[in-house]
């Protein structure tokens, strides 16, 4: 299994980071040591003094792909998850004043929180999906997946271009805007059309 992370797919948190517009996906990978395991406190790195959430949309693949055309993507899964992409932001910022890799900001241990799935034609529309993070129970993160600049059926087809996609491969289809840091003590949780898909302590 691999994870196959999406950067700057919202135009909001785009511009909250002060970040440049890509004219193509933002594409990088995490490993699958980074999975926090089910049931897991999240534990705050100690090479880190500011990790930030960041609740994105999931999708699991479900057959092996390349070259994979736009209009055959929805083919290639059928479930769809929520997770967060916890990052580094203090290291990462680091890394890219350097010029280098993100991977020691995104990839660590217990960076990638994937909660439960679902099948995705419970769904009306997987473009107007309506998805959010609450930090102690106040909404931090609110997104519809209308208001990204690739759909998901745009992003497999693109990253079937460099990678081969694998059945149980997961792609993080990109975070809306309201990015924030977490501390000791603080509980996550994210909803999906308003089903719970994970809770989160962090230590």
């Amino acid at each position: 299994m691999k994870i196959i992370c999406i950067g700057r797919n919202y135009a909001d948190h785009i511009k909250e980071l002060s970040n440049e517009r890509p004219a193509d996906p933002v594409v990088f990978i995490k490993p699958d040591s980074a999975v926090l395991p089910k049931e897991q406190a999240f534990y705050i790195p100690e090479f880190t003094r500011e990790v930030h959430y960041e609740v994105e949309v999931l999708v699991k693949i479900k057959k092996v792909g390349k070259h994979i055309d736009t209009r055959f993507a929805h083919k290639y899964y059928d479930e769809i998850g929520l997770g967060i992409d916890f990052t580094a932001r203090d290291l990462q910022a680091k890394l890219k004043e350097k010029g280098l890799p993100w991977e020691k900001a995104k990839g660590f241990d217990g960076a990638a929180v994937i909660g439960k799935w679902l099948p995705k034609n419970q769904f009306e529309d997987l473009e107007q999906l309506n998805f959010d993070l609450s930090k102690n129970g106040e909404v931090v993160q609110e997104g519809n997946t209308s208001d990204m600049l690739w759909s998901v059926d745009e992003l497999i087809s693109y990253i079937s271009h460099y990678f081969t996609l694998k059945k149980g491969d997961i792609i993080f289809t990109g975070t809306p805007a309201g990015v924030g840091k977490v501390s000791p003590n603080d509980y996550l949780s994210g909803k999906l059309e308003g089903t719970e898909m994970f809770r989160i302590n962090i230590k």
